[in-house]
């Protein structure tokens, strides 16, 4: 029986470029049917990767948009968010890592806010539809689009105009990381998205997606929707360790990110550590001053003030009351923490209410596979199954 787990509404404004790309007016010119009547309702859908307890990077530049979206988006609207573990196995993994990984990541999505009564939240592998559609785009995919994509590049520590047909490269690489995009397309697109929310780092991705439909309704008749970008507000959070690189966990100490869930004393204690600089004042200054910069942004990103301080707002106060970078990492380390409260609390919730998650993760599952078999219908039939 799944009990009752209310979800923590963490934020609730939305800027309004994403308002207006969640929400657009009901009455306007629908693209893909080229007249003035009503769109069916609109298909929100992303995905985040299992790799555990999301950090601050992932939250702040990705997940506090969906519970933004899911506040602010229409009734009408259909929202899917997926644990895509799928592609967490385009390099190896330990099974029951793996496992644990994917319960982590849904756990702390549903401590965030998302809820399950709004929101469709399941595993990518539980709807068979995705990897199904993979394989049919993959059918009129262009290699040569494959082969200028980023995603294989960054992930084998390639130059931007490395080749998949060059020898090294070869023996390198495997066909699911080179085809990852084809899945990220079916995934999308098996949904019926009609919007999906992106940083501007990824919007390559998207007009992969949108070639795929290209591709698949020239060859057999309009039956795939063309996804639009919502273009996230989201913030670039860098590394506490090493401040021009993004945060990750791919860095090697664990002090270079903060996750979601830990606790204030380690929040503290990352903050404190946090490379910056030998000048013992605050001004922000990305460039020249990367840590610096990287700390004010984390401030400003958890402020308590109504209404918010821009980083360039807290830096000019620090400036007017002679703050150190000490002093600097004192009110970040509390600002986030403050943040952070009501998610910590809504985890410790969500693992203490014995079979929540699995059974999240069951109903979504279901919902997913429904709406997914209405677009595989009409594909099989298009193709000739």
């Amino acid at each position: 029986m799944l009990k009752s787990c209310p979800p923590q509404r963490v934020l609730q404004n939305v800027k309004s470029r994403t308002l207006r790309a969640a929400s657009p007016n009901p009455n306007h010119t629908c693209r893909r049917h080229q007249s003035t009547k009503s769109c069916p309702p609109q298909v929100i859908f992303s995905g985040i990767q299992p790799t555990g307890i999301p950090h601050l990077g992932n939250y702040l530049g990705a997940l506090q948009n969906w519970v933004r979206l899911q506040e602010k988006a229409e009734k009408s609207t259909k929202l899917f968010y997926s644990v895509v573990d799928l592609h967490a196995i385009t390099v190896a993994q330990k099974k029951e890592e793996l496992r644990r990984w994917k319960r982590e990541s849904l756990a702390t999505l549903l401590a965030i806010g998302l809820d399950p009564e709004r929101s469709t939240v399941f595993f990518q592998s539980s709807v068979a539809a995705h990897a199904e559609l993979m394989w049919i785009l993959s059918c009129t995919a262009s290699m040569g689009y494959l082969s200028r994509m980023t995603q294989w590049k960054s992930k084998l520590s390639l130059q931007d105009d490395a080749s998949p047909l060059d020898g090294g490269n070869k023996s390198k690489l495997k066909l699911g990381l080179f085809s990852y995009p084809v899945l990220q397309a079916a995934d999308i697109l098996v949904h019926r998205a009609t919007h999906v929310p992106v940083g501007e780092d990824q919007t390559q991705h998207l007009e992969f997606a949108r070639e795929c439909v290209t591709n698949f309704n020239h060859a057999y008749g309009t039956h795939l929707i063309e996804p639009r970008t919502i273009l996230s507000p989201t913030k670039r959070i860098m590394s506490l360790q090493s401040p021009t690189q993004k945060m990750s966990k791919s860095h090697l100490s664990p002090l270079s990110r903060i996750l979601l869930t830990d606790s204030p004393d380690t929040v503290t204690k990352k903050i404190s550590s946090a490379l910056t600089d030998s000048q013992n004042s605050v001004s922000y200054s990305p460039s020249e001053r990367p840590g610096v910069a990287n700390l004010l942004t984390l401030w400003s990103s958890f402020d308590t003030q109504t209404p918010k301080r821009t980083v360039a707002q807290i830096a000019e106060e620090c400036v007017v009351k002679s703050l150190s970078l000490k002093d600097l990492k004192r009110e970040t380390a509390d600002a986030v923490n403050a943040g952070l409260e009501p998610i910590r609390r809504g985890y410790e919730r969500v693992l203490g209410d014995e079979g929540y998650v699995e059974e999240v993760a069951r109903r979504g599952g279901l919902k997913a596979r429904e709406n997914a078999e209405e677009t595989m219908v009409k594909v099989r039939e298009a193709v000739g199954f």
